[in-house]
């Protein structure tokens, strides 16, 4: 057998899998706490010392995501609101980022104030279409130099200026990475090179600027921030099957939603949208989580009526317990039966908001009508009996009042055996191993 070891080092739990590329399956899987602490070597080597016990091999390749330590910060500088600022806060997300400030126009004092109040990891300054607006990127890239920035900076305006700006900002001490227009035309939204710029840097400066871990070995085996390699493995699933599909993947903080759709004519019909269509997509609900931001859960779903009656009191109490205890497990039919509630609901406004287009900025949303696989993610769906896992993706594909066109014949699967992660880490370089797992554990098996 050829093996590789995929591991996503999270917040919490680190999982390690041990993929046979030929067969394209699993054959060995662990996980371990984060050891965050310490060094969170130690928990990523016990998990991959776990999935690889009694397999008899050494020396196989690592290929390794992270989000522990808060993952990827990224804060969007742009032009204009709804144009160029936009755009760059769709890339930054589809780049596996947690977008943490937006800011619009040219930038002063207090604007840069609040920049610096944001704590962003990495900064993605965007603004005017190649050949157009050239003022207000130069005038935020000659702020940022004579503020002696110093977080990581990547460049993907107007392409006329490119180089120029470049020079600025490298020549008063600026960490920079040039990359093309986010936004080269109206209405085209080009996310590759900044996406890849994006997690360049976020390999070569966050990993090892977290002090996650004391040596360099494990700043050189990350290859990628977690969604960024989830957002991958949804990619490659999309291409396996043909077709459009959605995750949804509830966290313990957030609940993040990933959608692949067939690009067609209304891209660049009357009605397309000035920032781009972004036909491969990711959205971030903060305030959505079953631990972390479980209140959250219970706030969000109220304003949606999604309660019945009687019923937000009791469930306000219960996420308040697992907010205050981010580490709660529960012990019993009831409180397991509270966490599929909270999940269900989760799920439920998170896909709300991704389809209606309130999180990705899109004025005519995102159809998923012709989604033919809808994906669970996360642990509480992993760890839950199929029948609990499956009602909660049925509650989803059963919304009728959330004003959003449902899948008209999705399958709903869960991602037991956390394989996205894995087969987005593959693709680069074992593209057909990467496609013959996730069809395998998703699809056939």
């Amino acid at each position: 057998m050829t093996l590789a070891v995929c591991a996503d080092v999270g917040s919490t739990y680190t999982k390690a899998a041990v993929v046979d590329l030929a067969a394209g399956v699993l054959v060995g899987a662990a996980a371990a706490p984060t050891t965050v602490g310490s060094d969170v070597l130690h928990g990523l080597d016990a998990a991959v010392a776990a999935a690889t016990a009694g397999l008899g091999v050494r020396d196989v390749p690592w290929y390794v995501c992270s989000s522990a330590g808060g993952g990827l910060r990224l804060a969007v500088i742009g032009y204009e609101p709804l144009v160029t600022a936009q755009a760059g806060r769709r890339v930054g997300l589809s780049a596996g980022a947690h977008v943490v400030h937006v800011a619009a126009g040219r930038l002063g004092a207090a604007d840069l104030a609040a920049l610096r109040a944001a704590r962003p990891d990495v900064v993605l300054l965007v603004g005017g279409t190649d050949g157009g607006d050239a003022d207000t990127i130069t005038h935020n890239a000659t702020r940022l130099a004579r503020a002696r920035w110093r977080v990581p900076v990547v460049l993907a305006g107007n392409g006329d200026v490119r180089a120029e700006l470049t020079g600025l900002l490298e020549s008063a001490g600026v960490p920079v990475t040039a990359a093309e227009n986010v936004l080269p035309r109206i209405g085209v939204l080009a996310p590759a090179s900044a996406r890849a710029a994006i997690r360049a840097v976020f390999l070569r400066h966050v990993i090892g600027g977290k002090r996650l871990s004391r040596g360099t070995r494990f700043a050189r085996l990350v290859r990628a921030a977690t969604p960024d390699a989830v957002l991958t493995g949804v990619e490659v699933l999309a291409d396996s099957i043909g077709g459009d599909l959605a995750v949804v993947d509830v966290g313990g903080a957030t609940t993040d939603v990933y959608s692949v759709l067939t690009p067609d004519e209304r891209a660049t019909g009357p009605g397309r949208e000035v920032a781009g269509s972004l036909w491969r997509a990711r959205t971030v609900e903060g305030d959505l989580g079953m631990r972390w931001s479980a209140a959250g859960v219970v706030r969000a779903a109220a304003e949606e009526r999604l309660l019945t009656p009687g019923e937000q009191d009791d469930l306000a109490v219960a996420a308040a317990r697992r907010a205050a205890d981010p580490a709660f497990l529960a012990a019993d039919d009831a409180e397991r039966a509270v966490d599929a509630r909270i999940a269900t609901l989760a799920a439920t406004v998170a896909l709300r908001r991704h389809a209606r287009g309130a999180a990705t900025g899109e004025r005519a949303g995102r159809d998923l009508r012709d989604v033919r696989l809808l994906v669970g993610s996360g642990g509480v769906l992993r760890h839950a009996p199929a029948d609990a896992a499956g009602r909660v993706l049925a509650a989803v594909l059963g919304d009728h009042a959330g004003g959003w066109a449902l899948p008209r014949a999705a399958r709903p699967v869960v991602d037991t055996d956390y394989v996205l992660a894995a087969g987005g880490l593959l693709a680069e370089e074992h593209r057909a191993a990467a496609g013959a797992l996730l069809r395998h554990h998703l699809i056939t098996h």
